[in-house]
């Protein structure tokens, strides 16, 4: 019998094949288990130690081969598997003097663990988001004590799409594209670290669909990662859906690199990039420049702060990738869910609000300065148009004291993140003081919403279609249209946050005002495809119609039913 389930759909594609589950979790050890008199708390202290030192090493023998973005979250997972705290709490357990009794190293790891995730929760932001991680080497360690498999995606010989209630960064860092074809899991979000992945892979990718975590092995599944569904059993229809959008996606591999809407008006296409790696990969794709550099690669896994020289060298080689192209930079995005030890403080009761992004300098001064100054540098020995704009500005004032630091630095275009409400309040008063100003479309959902974009229940406020979103777009896009007229000079503002990456949605941010969009060089052929099909004037109306309905899922279903073409291309 066909079952139809509906989710978040977070990467576009339609395909057809069967389901392999993820494993489910390992089970809780059981508790009050009779420790024979001749195993010492010694030895069991030790077949912890050694279970964690395998987990680790497993880890970082799978970063040694993954590509990058697997690599930072192998690497990260794998500290996480020797973290003192969690191996000293699970040894106290060991002792017939701990509270309750003795523990199995089973059960004493299972409950150190438990109460490490507790604490990090309770500490919230950055440090909840990191429960996870937790729960995922808890798990790898209890496996290894009992001489089973470590959890993780099925090996399979041939293409399958993963299911799963949710998926650990260090699954989803190791994703073969070749063998998975799309994700579907019961929950998450639509910035959650799948979703994200997940598009940066090109995968179609439906989250938040309850009860997906349930179909069988070796179900055939049909799934449209535009549409959020997932049929099982699926019609001659759909079969045919999935052929047509195999053919139709390899039609869009190609882009030229000079993006126009149908009437000839200028929209660059531009890529989110963190390192040169990633810049020569961008400008092969045809990317025609960088709309959002992040620095904070150049910054992350350090216990000292990189000196100017590490920093001009790192941001020289995405310079060099993009001559006579513009390659705007954002400083510094530190704090919430990047915390860095020499930076910011893990004890924040509320990180995603706290000392983050720009605010480092209150706290840190002399960090962002001479950012700025290695920034100077190495655009002086490359040919690369250098943009440089701030994260979390709140106010006109801190544009105006960014703006001055950067020309004391000797950068000529400075410019302000929109990610707080506030700032596209007043984004008249705040282009006033800078360039440009580029919308931070994750983050500006998750403030505007008051939804953190890594919870599954929350996954529909967090939604950059919800027309309070798009709404302070236009408000942005206004004001800088108001902060121009004052000046006489010209206020563009991009979107560099992953609504850029959504064909339907880039037509809207078109209509509402934004001049350029950055987004993952996979989605740059298929954005191009939607925008050369429609006027200014008709993506003016589709943000009209986006911006008068009640809801985002009605604001994603009536523009998308004045694009034809998105069904034509099967995104």
């Amino acid at each position: 019998m066909q079952e139809n389930f509906s989710g978040v759909g977070v990467a576009p594609g339609r395909v057809l094949g069967p389901v392999r589950q993820m494993p489910k979790p390992v089970q809780e050890p059981h508790a009050n288990v009779n420790i024979p008199t001749d195993v010492t708390v010694e030895s069991q202290a030790a077949r912890v130690k050694d279970a964690a030192k395998a987990v680790q090493a497993e880890l970082r023998s799978r970063a040694a081969t993954a590509a990058r973005e697997g690599k930072e979250v192998l690497e990260a997972t794998a500290l996480m598997a020797a973290d003192p705290m969690l191996i000293k709490s699970a040894v106290k357990l060991l002792s017939p003097e701990a509270p309750g009794g003795a523990r199995t190293a089973e059960r004493a790891v299972w409950e150190a663990a438990a109460t490490v995730a507790e604490t990090l929760k309770g500490l919230g932001g950055y440090m909840a988001e990191r429960v996870a991680d937790v729960l995922d080497v808890r798990a790898r360690i209890v496996a290894e004590l009992r001489g089973l498999p470590a959890p993780g995606i099925p090996s399979s010989e041939g293409p399958f799409i993963l299911a799963a209630e949710d998926l650990a960064p260090a699954d989803t860092a190791t994703l073969d594209p070749a063998k998975v074809i799309a994700l579907i899991t019961s929950g998450g979000g639509p910035q959650s670290h799948t979703a994200i992945l997940a598009r940066a892979l090109g995968l179609p990718a439906v989250v938040a669909a309850p009860g997906v975590d349930d179909i069988a092995d070796g179900t055939e599944v049909y799934v449209d990662g535009a549409a959020g569904t997932i049929t099982t059993e699926p019609s001659e229809e759909l079969r045919v859906a999935a052929k047509a959008w195999a053919t139709q996606a390899s039609t869009l591999a190609a882009f030229t690199g000079d993006n126009a809407l149908a009437d000839g008006y200028r929209v660059p296409l531009l890529a989110n990039v963190g390192t040169g790696t990633d810049a020569v990969k961008a400008a092969d794709a045809g990317a025609e420049g960088v709309g959002l550099l992040r620095t904070e690669f150049c910054f992350l896994d350090r216990d000292t702060e990189p000196t100017v020289e590490e920093q001009i060298a790192a941001y020289g080689a995405v310079f060099a990738a993009f001559p006579n192209k513009k390659v705007v930079v954002r400083t510094l995005d530190a704090g919430a869910d990047k915390p860095l030890p020499f930076l910011t403080n893990a004890d924040e009761p509320n990180p995603a609000l706290g000392v983050r992004g720009y605010r480092t300098d209150l706290t840190s001064p002399g960090v962002l300065e001479r950012q700025l100054h290695a920034i100077a540098a190495a655009e002086a020995e490359h040919e690369a148009e250098v943009w440089v704009m701030a994260p979390m500005i709140s106010t006109a004032a801190e544009a105006s004291r960014f703006a001055a630091l950067c020309a004391e630095a000797g950068l000529k275009t400075p410019g302000v993140m929109v990610e707080v409400p506030s700032a596209a309040l007043t984004a008249a008063a705040v282009l006033s003081e800078v360039s440009f100003a580029s919308l931070g479309t994750n983050d500006l959902t998750q403030y505007a919403m008051a939804a953190d974009r890594q919870l599954g229940p929350l996954a529909t406020l967090n939604d950059p279609w919800q027309p309070a979103v798009l709404h302070l777009v236009k408000l942005t896009a206004d004001g800088a249209a108001t902060a121009a007229a004052a000046t006489a000079t010209a206020k563009p503002v991009g979107v560099c946050g992953e609504a850029a990456a959504d064909p339907a949605l880039a037509a809207v941010l078109i209509g509402l005002g934004v001049t350029t969009l950055s987004m993952s060089p996979r989605a740059l052929s298929a954005v191009a495809a939607v925008l050369k099909t429609v006027t200014l004037a008709r993506a003016q109306q589709l943000a009209a119609l986006a911006l008068a309905a009640p809801s985002a899922a009605t604001s994603r279903s009536i523009v998308r039913e004045h694009l034809p073409v998105l069904d034509d291309l099967g995104l």
